[in-house]
């Protein structure tokens, strides 16, 4: 009897539930029995909250640098697949993308339409042989005017189509960049630029010489990178480089594959004749090439011989001491003190700016050409330099 007795009072309480309520409550089941049976495979539960956390990361995520620029950006995400693990060692915010920062100058270029066709070629080949993990996003740096700034936003996107990891897009003032840097690079321009008004004696061009004083102090690494080049590796391979730089290293650099400092060093090597300086490689120190540069930002910042080297009376001291007089920028910088000092550098293999320009080879050095020519390995990163036609692929 008690049975029957609590089957009968089941019975009405569920008799007073009415009509809508019975249809809300199925409708609830089967909605949850759809999200988890008939959802796509790669939307699951746990895909989709690591995607919106990672869209809240990439929107919010190096904010610090709106005092360098009218931070104007763009971000892309993309599904990717094929790489399984962390192994480049960077450090990483729990919650946030890993960022790797890469930086152009993109000064002049509406007014070009052979550096249009050059950021063309670059950003199409970056985007075809990029791979990144995916919790990490390249966060691409354009150094630019505003008409310039404008074309960008416009070109990138097209561009950047088929990449297939995520991106972001920074945009820095030119004239901001240059009123900071101005006071730290002026006795600079004296010694490694072509003269008054001319490209390179604008202090912009000496950016890689003091970005760890004007970048936030959160950017540990940049590379930077000229327009010029053709991708035909994963960039992220690149920044792998970063790893084995000796304790003493601030710069990853390449060679310079003409004979230009042979040139440049005439003086010095006339007076100094079993010096290796201009000497080709492996045995000699031919300079750098700027076009493509691995910047350990807290190692420059942490580096007191490197920083002293920037102070204008070490500067002309050195300069004097090798009767130098250049007209490169930061290349000459970098290779005037990577011959007093070469454990400030790492350099990378050739194939990662293999350049293309055969100037000095039509201009008195054509007997000694090759060996500062030749690059073996392979090439990662074509370096047009000099207006040279890259190869197709």
């Amino acid at each position: 009897m008690s049975v029957l007795r609590w089957f009968s009072a089941t019975v009405g309480r569920i008799s007073t539930f009415r009509s809508y309520q019975i249809v809300l409550l199925l409708a609830a089941a089967l909605a949850v029995m759809a999200f988890y049976y008939f959802g796509s495979e790669k939307q699951n539960f746990s895909s989709t909250t690591k995607r919106i956390k990672q869209n809240h990361a990439s929107h919010n995520s190096n904010r610090n640098d709106a005092d360098l620029s009218e931070d104007t950006r763009f971000i892309h995400h993309e599904e990717k697949s094929g790489i399984r693990q962390h192994d480049d060692g960077f450090e990483k915010r729990p919650g946030e993308p890993q960022q790797y920062h890469a930086l152009m100058m993109f000064t002049k270029v509406d007014k070009s339409r052979t550096l249009q066709n050059k950021f063309e070629v670059a950003m199409r080949s970056m985007a075809k042989h990029g791979r990144f993990l995916e919790d990490e996003v390249l966060v691409l740096h354009f150094v630019s005017d505003e008409a310039s700034k404008e074309l960008g936003v416009r070109m990138l996107p097209e561009l950047l189509m088929e990449a297939s990891f995520l991106y972001e897009v920074v945009f820095h003032d030119v004239g901001d960049l240059t009123g900071k840097l101005f006071p730290i690079v002026e006795a600079m321009q004296r010694h490694f630029s072509a003269g008054s008004g001319a490209y390179y004696s604008d202090a912009i061009f000496f950016l890689s010489v003091a970005m760890h004083r004007i970048m936030p102090a959160e950017m540990k690494r940049i590379v930077q990178l000229d327009l010029d080049l053709k991708y035909r590796s994963n960039i992220r391979d690149l920044f792998q480089e970063f790893r084995l730089f000796s304790p003493e290293a601030v710069i990853g650099i390449v060679r310079e594959m003409q004979p230009v400092y042979r040139h440049t060093f005439w003086q010095y090597r006339k007076e100094n004749p079993k010096s290796r300086v201009g000497d080709p490689p492996p045995q000699g120190l031919p300079g750098f090439n700027s076009g493509v540069m691995l910047l350990d930002l807290e190692a420059m910042q942490r580096s007191a011989l490197y920083n002293q080297l920037l102070e204008p009376e070490r500067v002309a001291r050195l300069a004097e001491q090798y009767h130098f007089r250049g007209h490169l920028g930061d290349q000459d910088f970098f290779t005037m003190i990577g011959m007093e000092h070469p454990e400030l550098f790492h350099q990378l293999p050739c194939g990662w700016n293999r350049q293309l320009c055969t100037w000095w080879r039509d201009h008195g050095y054509g007997d000694i050409f090759q060996l500062y020519y030749h690059c073996e390995g392979p090439v990662h990163v074509y370096h047009g330099n000099c207006n040279t036609p890259i190869p197709d692929d």
